[in-house]
């Protein structure tokens, strides 16, 4: 499977865009991952903790291979820790709370190990070459990755991170007006896994939150777009979540939630909807890139989104009755109808 061209292939530096991803995954631990990372695409592995590891020196840049908990790694805060005073006592008292901390974190990352899932965090890929990139999925699967489908227990996702092709807050909007009305035809294709249904990580925008954006009349600044945002998805728990963008765009912006240290900034929209289907034969990044195209042509294309967006505020606008009665007529409809 090849990836499908976006309408606006190239970056704001007039580069191919290139998409970040991300893959959780049990049955292989981070030591193994790393080495078949490495033997896929070259490069030098890197043990930066126990339970953390890197390659480095990839055609694409370095691959990041960790359990997926920040418990089983040292705390960067606790590292940046000198000691209380300059004296022999206090410098063996700090390097003992080092070693301390360094031995618990691993001790818990060997505790929890089978528990919760490595992930591979890739360097960014250009769009055209993400099918050099599904090697690594059907790798993984082939040395005995599991992904979502192998267990009601595992609630795993493929996270796609798309440059943006634009810094303008039109452009912006035009993406996310886009996606709240592909949404669910989204969820219907990749067919979501009941367990990453029920767990929180990537869960639906707030139909209030639709309405608002998809009417006419809404056109923010970039301000407005973002304090919208944080008033109705005071959490990065969304199937596309915008935090690491605003971070990226106003790393100044006076709210909290944009400044926490999980929100890495980025020039990307972080699309956290896909299972990671290693199971699936042909199933890799190209497959969800596509997916992920098509709302970006319909946000191109404006006289189908506005088109699109007026009827789903007028559906959802709509008194209960209205709503029971429009599908009453439907039913009658299609009953009728000869077969």
């Amino acid at each position: 499977m090849l990836p499908q061209s976006p309408p606006e292939p190239l970056n704001v530096q007039g580069k191919p865009r290139r998409i970040g991803v991300e893959i959780e995954f049990a049955g292989l631990p981070p030591q193994q991952t790393g080495e078949l990372v490495r033997d896929l695409f070259g490069g030098e592995l890197q043990q930066v903790s126990p339970h953390r590891l890197k390659v480095v020196n990839t055609h694409w840049g370095e691959f990041i291979i960790e359990l997926d908990t920040q418990y089983a790694h040292p705390d960067n805060r606790m590292l940046k820790q000198t000691p209380h005073s300059d004296t022999e006592w206090e410098r063996q008292r700090h390097q003992m709370r080092m070693e301390f901390h360094h031995k618990t974190r691993e001790l818990i990352g060997d505790v929890v190990m089978g528990l919760v899932p490595t992930e591979i965090v890739c360097p960014p890929v250009p769009w055209n070459e993400l099918d050099k990139l599904d090697n690594l999925f059907a790798a993984l699967h082939a040395h005995g990755a599991k992904g979502t489908d192998a267990s009601l227990l595992y609630g795993f996702g493929l996270h796609l991170n798309p440059e943006v092709a634009s810094l303008e807050t039109d452009y912006l909007l035009r993406q996310l007006q886009a996606y709240l009305l592909m949404a669910a035809w989204l969820r219907k294709e990749i067919d979501i896994d009941i367990t990453r249904e029920v767990l929180p990580h990537a869960n639906p925008f707030p139909k209030h939150y639709a309405i608002q954006v998809l009417s006419p009349d809404y056109a923010p600044d970039l301000d407005t777009l973002i304090a919208d945002y944080i008033s109705f998805n005071p959490t990065r728990n969304r199937e596309l979540d915008l935090y690491p963008l605003f971070a990226f765009l106003r790393p100044d912006y006076p709210d909290p939630l944009i400044h926490t240290s999980l929100i890495k900034p980025r020039p990307t929209f972080h699309y956290r909807l896909p299972n990671a289907q290693l199971s699936q034969r042909g199933w890799g990044a190209v497959m969800e890139w596509n997916r992920w195209v098509a709302v970006e042509r319909l946000a191109a294309d404006s006289k189908e989104l506005r088109e699109r967006a007026g009827r789903f505020v007028s559906l959802n606008t709509q008194s209960l009755m209205t709503r029971m009665a429009g599908k009453l007529r439907s039913w009658i409809k299609e009953v009728r109808s000869p077969s």
